[in-house]
């Protein structure tokens, strides 16, 4: 019961995630989102059968229960759409994260306020997971969120670095994936205690 909880708990903390995308950029002057269907919260068009549900499922089963990885559909955006150039971009890539941190924030206030239960187990299970996936989006290797904040820092003549990185990226994300992900779990671990007040 409550692997599927929080397998739940991932999926819709990634569609939320990725509404939360299209949404900061419609803000900020790019429609695109919105024009194909995608600014909702419907599950059904954010939901990628690969990402949503066959990843999570495989690999939260094989490592039993130790990682866990799954991802929505990428809600498009045209960042020459949006009215900031230089930092619009980074504030739809932040826009994920800090959706993920305020769910994390209001389940860990009702679990840290109301009487244990079971429920409240439950939910502790999706501060972690939206924990999880706010952190794990910051890295600032590409496709993640945390490039896009990454290359707003950036001067202008390092534009050609900025597409390399981009380039092979997907081979650095994988290499992070195997070697490096667990020096997350700290800062995972930090914010967890601070939204619920109990130890992880």
């Amino acid at each position: 019961m409550t692997d599927i909880a929080f397998i739940i708990f991932i999926i819709m903390g990634a569609i939320i995630h990725e509404y939360s995308h299209g949404w900061m950029a419609n803000e900020l002057g790019d429609p695109t989102a919105k024009d194909l269907g995608r600014l909702t919260l419907n599950p059904i068009v954010h939901i990628d059968p690969m990402g949503s549900i066959l990843l999570p499922l495989f690999a939260w089963f094989t490592t039993g229960g130790r990682f866990l990885f799954a991802y929505a559909k990428p809600v498009p955006y045209n960042p020459y759409n949006l009215r900031d150039k230089k930092w619009g971009p980074a504030l739809v890539g932040v826009a994920g994260p800090a959706s993920n941190v305020i769910i994390a924030a209001l389940l860990g206030a009702v679990v840290r306020f109301l009487p244990a239960s079971h429920f409240m187990e439950i939910l502790t299970l999706g501060v972690w997971a939206n924990v999880m996936l706010a952190v794990f989006n910051l890295v600032p290797i590409p496709p993640l969120d945390g490039s896009k904040i990454l290359f707003a820092l950036f001067p202008d003549s390092w534009r050609g670095i900025e597409h390399t990185f981009e380039r092979y990226g997907i081979v650095l994300f994988i290499f992070f994936i195997f070697y490096f992900a667990s020096a997350l779990l700290p800062l995972m671990a930090f914010l967890f205690r601070l939204f619920t007040g109990i130890a992880d």
